[in-house]
């Protein structure tokens, strides 16, 4: 691989909480959001046909740029978003890490943005890890990879910050296997930056796709194997990271 790549697993400095702030965040937030139903009675469109499509890129070329506005719940977007803002806000997320354990690096020269976990106990996320589970069922069964759980964080970029080329997981440690990344931004410009850049799996000088962070785009790529980079925002930038995991209990930090 690639000596410009960063090879490591992103985890939080801090093991930060939705809790942290509780009161002041649910001050901020005024009126209840509308809500998005009970988890177990949301329907996504995760039908057949786009997970097959999904499947045999990942099986191709590794990745897959998707719009998944119209197979989320509606409004969820909009509540995922109202609820990161609170988040950044409350000063709930801690700047993001390299590697794990006594490995872990605060490198701001390699990446400046701020995350908090999510842990599926609002009904904005719960809604969200219904549509992660029938991802994940619908890529075992086409592909075959044992996937058993996936994890989640909220990220903020504000203006300036960055994340260089990186991958995901360590090759062959059969931890983190497909990436998605999921954006909540509205009306987002190309002059505002903070684009996704892909690059290719074999040549991983040559770019191969460039993905601007709008409201409802993302990215599906194999995480071990598609180096990547977010080039800096030039305003703040929200989004979500998730991983489809082929281990059965997390690792501890």
């Amino acid at each position: 691989m690639d000596s410009d790549v960063t090879k490591g697993v992103v985890v939080p400095l801090l093991e930060p909480r939705l809790e942290r702030g509780g009161e002041v965040m649910d001050r901020l937030a005024g009126d209840e959001p509308k809500s998005v139903g009970d988890a177990s009675s949301v329907q996504s469109l995760v039908d057949d046909a786009w997970l097959d499509e999904l499947a045999d890129a990942l099986a191709g070329a590794g990745w897959l740029e998707c719009d998944l506005a119209s197979r989320l719940p509606v409004g969820l977007l909009r509540d995922l978003k109202r609820e990161v803002e609170i988040l950044d806000k409350t000063e709930a997320m801690t700047r993001a890490g390299i590697g794990r354990g006594a490995d872990l690096l605060k490198d701001r020269s390699v990446r400046r943005d701020k995350i908090v976990w999510m842990d599926g106990a609002s009904a904005p996320q719960a809604a969200l890890f219904s549509f992660f589970e029938q991802v994940r069922e619908g890529l075992n069964r086409r592909l075959f990879l044992s996937l058993k759980r996936q994890e989640a964080h909220y990220s903020t970029y504000q203006s300036g910050d960055f994340y260089k080329k990186h991958v995901d997981s360590f090759q062959g440690r059969a931890s983190r296997m497909i990436s998605l990344v999921l954006y909540l931004n509205d009306d987002w410009g190309i002059e505002d930056g903070g684009e996704l850049r892909i690059f290719d799996a074999v040549d991983q000088e040559t770019p191969i796709g460039l993905l601007r962070p709008e409201s409802g785009r993302a990215a599906f790529f194999l995480s071990e194997a598609i180096p990547h980079e977010v080039l800096p925002a030039r305003r703040t930038r929200y989004s979500i990271a998730c991983w489809f995991r082929q281990d059965e209990v997390p690792l501890p930090l």
